[in-house]
C-alpha cells in the first residue's frame, strides 16, 4: 500500500434506507474499497436483495462485504489489524477531511441518515471528519456524503 492508494474499508452501522446501501456499494466498487461492513439494523444483500440492487447494480456481487450486529467489534477487530477508524461526522471538534492525512490502512464510518453516528462509537474513532459546508442544510445524504470522502480519502489526499 502506498499513500497514493490507502485501503479503505467501510464500516456502515444503521443505515436504515436499502437504496442508500445499494448506492454505497456501487459507489465502493467504483473506488476500490477493500470490504464493507454492515452493522446494526443496516439491510443486507442476503436479506434484502431487491431494493439493494436497485442502486447498486451488481456491486453488491463483487464487493466483499460481512455482516455483524455489534460495531464495536468491527472497530476493534479492524484496530488490530493496523486500520484507523475515520468518522465522517460534523461535530465540534471535527477535522475538515481536506486537512487530513492518511498514513496507514483506513476504516471510513457513516452513520444513520436521521442520528448520525452515536457518541460512543465516536470515541471509539482515531478521528472525526466532516466534509466543508457552505449552505443552510448542515448534512448531505449518507451515499452522497460517504462518495465524497471515498474519492477524496482514496484519491485526492
Amino acid at each position: 500500500m502506498s499513500i497514493k492508494d490507502p485501503k479503505i474499508t467501510v464500516i456502515l452501522p444503521n443505515i436504515r434506507s436499502l437504496y442508500n446501501v445499494g448506492s454505497i456499494f456501487r459507489t465502493a466498487d467504483a473506488v476500490g474499497i477493500e470490504k464493507i461492513y454492515l452493522t446494526g439494523y443496516s439491510g443486507r444483500p442476503d436479506k434484502n436483495e431487491q431494493k439493494i440492487a436497485k442502486t447498486a447494480l451488481g456491486a453488491h456481487h463483487t464487493v466483499p462485504w460481512k455482516y455483524e450486529f455489534h460495531t464495536w467489534r468491527v472497530i476493534e477487530k479492524l484496530k488490530q489489524n493496523g486500520y484507523i477508524i475515520i468518522a465522517l461526522e460534523m461535530t465540534g471538534e471535527s477535522l475538515d477531511i481536506r486537512r487530513f492525512k492518511p498514513k496507514s490502512k483506513l476504516a471510513l464510518m457513516v452513520g444513520n441518515e436521521v442520528k448520525g453516528l452515536s457518541p460512543q462509537l465516536l470515541n471509539r474513532c482515531d478521528h472525526v471528519l466532516h466534509l466543508p459546508m457552505t449552505g443552510t442544510k448542515e448534512s448531505l445524504n449518507v451515499s452522497i456524503a460517504f462518495s465524497i470522502a471515498a474519492y477524496y480519502l482514496k484519491f485526492f489526499t
